[in-house]
């Protein structure tokens, strides 16, 4: 594989993991952790099979048609695509918000600042990359170095937290306990709304498209999921070892107090640090894709895509600044996301059997076969989630 290649790929991969990688993604899987214990590590591993799935099919359809998502949509049925897509813009907005508030409470907790000064200097970061000439190089690298910081700084917290591994084993295969909403949340958090086709987009961008690039999108596809669960799965241990002690975790800020709680003073900063890059490089990934989702609109937004992604994280920043954005809200925004994904996967597998989209690739009926059923479980779940809400 050319290096070209192989860094658009990669860089792909690390856009998608670290779009997933966000507040609500550190909040959820605390707070789930809390409330289901070692049993969440059940849940974290069906997930996993659920996100690779969805991936595959979504990733291999779109480079295969070498077209974005809303003009798949559009072809299949006239104006679809402007409704997905308004839909996944919407949804990336009220993320992005979320995203920005997030950035600036990490800097809050590394820099001990005020919360909306750095919420403003986060997004004068994000602006940045996109003010730049290399706009997409800027964004592949950046996302790449603090995607392994992330990493890192996790299995250091996971370590000194000391989680009872053995039990977390066996809950992971025989669960104790078992949340509908859990599964809907974190699924849809990893490869909901926006966030399963950033990487695909990317990949678009770099010209990576075509039946020939299969093999190359397999392994693209389910290397943002592994990079996206190996933080999760590093998160879920660092909180179960402190949960396991009987320490109670702060519910204005749950994956805050998990840091503390392992790691004292020095963990609470190192907190700081994950939040504001997992915040910015969400707030990169959001706005590029959600970008990428209406350029077809009008030419002009295709033309001036960097200058329509800078308006986009000004105005998350200012609602931000205005209004804010609860720890209980990333949880919903997750479940919603949740809920749009069987739409947007059920369209994909339609299109994968329309000639005058794929032309004449065939689509795995294995792949087809699994699709379907997360299609399925996912409704299923959706309704369940819903009742119990409402009831």
């Amino acid at each position: 594989m050319k290096k070209t290649k192989w860094q658009a790929l990669l860089g792909a991969a690390f856009l998608m993991a670290t779009s997933a990688i966000g507040p609500g993604f550190l909040t959820q899987t605390a707070v789930f952790t809390a409330q289901l214990g070692a049993s969440f590590g059940f849940i974290i591993l069906t997930s996993i099979v659920l996100d690779i799935i969805v991936q595959l099919n979504i990733w291999r359809v779109i480079v295969v048609a070498g077209l974005p998502a809303q003009q798949i949509a559009n072809k299949l049925v006239g104006g679809l695509g402007y409704f997905i897509a308004s839909l996944v813009f919407l949804g990336g907005l009220a993320f992005n918000i979320g995203n920005i508030g997030g950035a600036g409470l990490g800097l809050t907790a590394l820099l001990n600042i005020d919360t909306k000064y750095g919420a403003a200097l986060s997004a004068v970061v994000a602006l940045a990359i996109f003010a730049y000439k290399e706009a997409t190089k800027a964004m592949d690298l950046f996302t790449k170095i603090l995607g392994l910081l992330m990493i890192v700084l996790m299995l250091y917290v996971a370590l000194t937290s000391n989680p009872p591994l053995r039990e977390v084993a066996v809950n992971a295969i025989i669960p104790a306990k078992f949340d509908f909403n859990a599964l809907l949340t974190i699924v849809g958090g990893t490869v909901g709304g926006y966030i399963t086709f950033a990487g695909a987009h990317r990949l678009l961008d770099a010209n990576i498209s075509g039946t020939d690039e299969l093999k190359a999108v397999n392994k693209g596809a389910a290397s943002a999921i592994g990079i996206a669960s190996l933080m999760r799965t590093l998160l879920f241990l660092a909180a179960i070892g402190v949960v396991s002690k009987g320490l109670m975790l702060d519910q204005s800020n749950p994956p805050a107090s998990v840091f503390k709680l392992a790691g004292g003073e020095f963990g609470y900063r190192l907190f700081g640090l994950v939040m504001w890059s997992a915040a910015i490089t969400s707030v990169i990934g959001s706005a590029y894709t959600s970008i990428s989702f209406i350029k077809s609109f009008h030419p002009k937004i295709d033309r001036f895509h960097n200058l329509f992604v800078i308006i986009f994280i000004l105005t998350s920043g200012a609602i931000f600044l205005a209004v804010g954005q609860p720890v209980k809200t990333l949880i919903i925004a997750g479940a919603l996301n949740g809920l749009i994904l069987p739409i947007s996967l059920s369209l994909m597998l339609i299109a994968a059997y329309k000639t005058r989209i794929v032309g004449e690739y065939k689509q795995p009926t294995w792949l087809t076969a699994a699709g379907v059923v997360v299609i399925i479980f996912m409704s299923w779940i959706g309704y369940k989630t819903i009742w119990l809400l409402l009831n």
